[in-house]
Parts: C-alpha cells; structure tokens; sequence
C-alpha cells in the first residue's frame, strides 16, 4: 500500500518508481482481528506511514506523515 501510494504520487519527471525492496515495517502489533504497522522507505524525504487493519468491517487505512524534528529531552 505504502509502495503504490508512492509511486502514485512520485513526481513524474524524477522517472524513479518503488519496489517493495524499498519499504520496510519499523514497528508491528496485532490484536485479536486488528493490527497496526509503522512503515518507512529508503526515500530520505522525512515521510512516514501508520498503516491499520480494522478487522471488523476488513479496512485497511494509510495516515501519511512528515517528520517535522527530532529533538532530545533530558531528565
């Protein structure tokens, strides 16, 4: 999903397309029907990918989001 939503919004002129080898799941949980994944790419564009599966009515919904900052907080 992370993979076709890419290269569905790939600007045309990069001439450059995803392969699954591209995409890999940094977190999994599953609960009873449901689950949940965090999805990166080896795109350096600061994007992430929360992917959850709602068993119940079998949905499957991509928020898609940007890495604003990274910034460490002590004690």
């Amino acid at each position: 999903m992370v993979m076709n939503y890419l290269n569905d919004h790939v600007d045309v002129a990069d001439g450059k397309r995803l392969t699954m080898d591209d995409v890999f799941v940094v977190w999994f949980a599953k609960t009873l029907q449901n689950w949940k994944c965090l999805v990166s790419t080896m795109v350096s564009d600061g994007m992430y990918y929360e992917v959850t599966h709602n068993g119940d009515k079998n949905e499957t919904y991509v928020d898609v989001y940007k890495k604003w900052e990274n910034y460490c907080v002590k004690g």
